[in-house]
C-alpha cells in the first residue's frame, strides 16, 4: 500500500517539507488508542534467530534506522513499533544549527536515490537530551555526534567531547561522525592523525563513566583500498568497538539522472541505490582484510532484503536503512527480518 498508495503521493511534494510533514503523521496517530498496536502486529518480526549480541549490547533484531532520519530524537519510540532492532539518533552538534541553505534536500527517481546537504541541521545537545529523557526502552539507541559548523579547528574535539559526556547516560552506543561531505574541514577529519587524537580523547573519557558505551567511526564510501587499510590499522591500534559504513558518496558516477539534473542540484551527499555496490565492496574489504576483527554496521542503498542479505554475507554484523525506508516504507525491515530467519544467518 505504502508504495503504490502513500509514496506517489508525498513524492509530489519537496522532500523536507515531507519529511517533518510524516513526522507529525506518524506522531499523531501513534497518540490514537490501538494504532501502536496495529504497527506492531504489521512490522514487528521476533525470532530468537533474529537476536545478536554486538559491542557488549544485544539487539532484538539486526536491522537499524541510520542517523539523519530522527536528528533530534523525537520520533523514535513511535519509530520503534515498525520493528526497528535499533535506531540511531542524531548527528547532533553542541549548539542548534540551521544547517545549509535550503533547498538542501533532493530525489533522485530513477536512481531510487537521494542527494543532500543538509548540514548537520539540527536542535541542539540539549533538546536532544530532553527528548531521550522520554525514552521507553523499546530498543536500543545510538548517538551520532559531531561538531558545530562555525567551530574552529582547534576546538573540534571539544564539541565532541561535550556531545559525548553529555549525551552518555541516555544513548547505548556512539558514533564519531567524521565522514559526512556536508559539513567544513571535510579533509581534517578524515586525517588519521587527528581521528587518532579525537578518538583517544572520547575514550578517555569514556572511562570516567561506571559503565562504558561503545564508539564507532562512521566512514565514506569513496574511501580507496589505502586509505581503508589506515582504516583498518586506527581501529586495531585504539581498539575501536567498530565502523559504520558507509556514509553519502560525493561520487556521481553510472546515474540516469541527466548531468543537467545533477548540475542543478549542485553538490551534496548521494545515498540510496547507487551507492549499494561500493558499501557492500568497503564492507567485504575491511571484514577479509582485518579478518573480522571488529564489528561492521552495513549501510548504503538496501532497498531490498536481498541488499541487506548481501551486507551481511560480505561481513555486516547488523544493517542500516535510510533511503530505502523512504522508498521502499516499513514493510522493507520485516522483509529483512523474515529474509534473515529463512538464511539463518
Amino acid at each position: 500500500m505504502y508504495k503504490s498508495l502513500v509514496r506517489p503521493i508525498l513524492f509530489k511534494y519537496d522532500p523536507e517539507t515531507v519529511h517533518h510533514f510524516t513526522f507529525k503523521a506518524i506522531r499523531i496517530m501513534s497518540k490514537i488508542p490501538f494504532i501502536s498496536s496495529i504497527f506492531r502486529s504489521l512490522y514487528l518480526v521476533k525470532n530468537p534467530v533474529l537476536e545478536r549480541e554486538v559491542f557488549g549490547l544485544k539487539f532484538k533484531n539486526p536491522v537499524g534506522l541510520a542517523a539523519g532520519f530522527d536528528k533530534n530524537a523525537v520520533l523514535y519510540n513511535e519509530l520503534a513499533n515498525f520493528g526497528f532492532g535499533f535506531i540511531e539518533i542524531g548527528t547532533v552538534t553542541p549548539r542548534g544549527q540551521e544547517g545549509n541553505p535550503k533547498k538542501r534536500l533532493f530525489r533522485l527517481k530513477e536512481d531510487s536515490a537521494i542527494i543532500n546537504r543538509m548540514g548537520f541541521n539540527n536542535e541542539g545537545l540539549e533538546a536532544a537530551i530532553e527528548q531521550l529523557k522520554k525514552n521507553k526502552g523499546k530498543l536500543i539507541i545510538g548517538g551520532n555526534i559531531g561538531k558545530n559548523t562555525d567551530t574552529a579547528p582547534e576546538d573540534y574535539t571539544s564539541d565532541y567531547l561535550e556531545c559525548f559526556n553529555a549525551l552518555h547516560p541516555y544513548v547505548d552506543y556512539f558514533v564519531l561522525n567524521v565522514s559526512c561531505p556536508n559539513v567544513s574541514s571535510h579533509a581534517k577529519l578524515n586525517d588519521k592523525d587527528y581521528l587518532l587524537e579525537l578518538i583517544r580523547a572520547v575514550q578517555k573519557a569514556n572511562i570516567t563513566f561506571p559503565s562504558q558505551k561503545p564508539i564507532v567511526l562512521k566512514i565514506a564510501p569513496d574511501l580507496n583500498n589505502s586509505q581503508l587499510d589506515e582504516i583498518i590499522e586506527l581501529v586495531n591500534e585504539t581498539k575501536l568497538d567498530g565502523v559504520i559504513a558507509s556514509n553519502t558518496s560525493t561520487f556521481r558516477d553510472g546515474l540516469k539522472a541527466s548531468k543537467e539534473q545533477l548540475d542543478a542540484i549542485g553538490n551534496g551527499g548521494l545515498s540510496g541505490q547507487p551507492i549499494k555496490n561500493r558499501s557492500t565492496e568497503v564492507i567485504k574489504y575491511l571484514s577479509d582484510k582485518s579478518n573480522k576483527s571488529f564489528p561492521i554496521i552495513g549501510v548504503g542503498g538496501i532497498h531490498s532484503a536481498s541488499d541487506a542479505l548481501g551486507k551481511l554475507e560480505a561481513g555486516a554484523s547488523l544493517v542500516q536503512i535510510y533511503t530505502g525506508f523512504i522508498y521502499e516504507g516499513p514493510k522493507l525491515i520485516k522483509d529483512i527480518n523474515k529474509a534473515v530467519i529463512k538464511k539463518g544467518l
